[in-house]
């Protein structure tokens, strides 16, 4: 039972799945509750609190023991189950198409600039750069920062200082670049945050976005409702689910155009990947 409990969080989407546990919740004092009179402000206020506070849980958690689970599946060695397995294929299908797309363009052997937004252990920082692009890549998380440069410098020789790993929020991103990815990453964040965040990366963005996350499907939504009624102590994060139709307004509301989609599923991970440009 505990195996099949497990099973049913990690499948909600790409494997960085957790119920909303005790640990998790939020319990307002009385003086703080928002009187249910006003209820547009609620919802706003909610959302944002809602988005700023799983920042900081998605923080927290990679930094310490999502960290040393994630580095494993993002890892070709290491010891992981089944579950783990699959989403390391899945996650890793990913990133080869993202990776076909770049090489039909040949936009990373023209040296164009790409940011990697949400960046992990490098595992599209890396071989982008391989490729020869000039990457900046960023991480909410020290930890991973830390393991994706000592990657880097392993696998890349001298094309390492052609990438330049930081420890950063998402929102903090500056600067302007030909490409801006952000893969597996809106997963962790409410619709609200998420169009935030695709806001701030078309504005760094001059001529193509390859975002990534986890489509609402009825199977998908029956899934994570049943994953929910079973907290888990090792899951550490809220997953959330985004309707295609959605991401795909907002994107069109800032100026870009679907140039091509396409949908990664195993047994226990799902990711949308569309790319934009304009």
């Amino acid at each position: 039972a505990p195996l099949a409990k497990h099973r049913v969080q990690d499948a909600i989407c790409r494997g960085r799945v957790v119920s909303v546990t005790s640990a998790n919740r939020r319990t307002l004092p009385p003086a703080k509750l928002l009187r249910p009179s006003s209820r547009a402000g609620e919802c706003s206020m909610k959302a944002a609190a809602s988005g700023d506070d799983d920042k900081v849980v998605v923080k927290e958690y990679f930094n310490n023991t999502g960290f040393e689970r994630w580095n494993r599946i993002y890892s070709e060695d290491g010891s992981v189950n089944s579950v783990q397995l699959d989403i390391r294929t899945g996650h890793n299908q990913t990133v080869e198409k993202i990776l076909e797309w770049v090489d039909e363009d040949q936009t990373a052997a023209m040296s164009q600039t790409f940011c990697d937004a949400g960046c992990g252990v490098g595992s599209l920082s890396i071989p982008l750069t391989e490729r020869g692009a000039i990457v900046t890549a960023s991480d909410i998380s020290d930890a991973m920062v830390k393991e994706a440069r000592e990657r880097a410098n392993a696998v890349l020789g001298e094309k390492a200082g052609n990438v330049t790993f930081t420890s950063s929020d998402l929102e903090e991103i500056a600067g302007s670049y030909d490409t801006v990815c952000c893969i597996d990453v809106m997963i962790h964040y409410p619709d609200e945050k998420m169009k935030e965040m695709l806001a701030h990366l078309s504005s760094v963005a001059k001529s193509r976005m390859i975002v990534t996350f986890a489509p609402y499907t009825l199977l998908l939504g029956a899934l994570k409702s049943f994953g929910s009624l079973f907290p888990g102590p090792s899951k550490a994060t809220r997953a959330y689910l985004h309707r295609e139709d959605v991401v795909v307004a907002c994107l069109q509301e800032l100026d870009w155009t679907v140039k091509r989609t396409d949908f990664i599923q195993s047994k226990f991970y799902f990711s949308k990947i569309i790319e934009v440009t304009r």
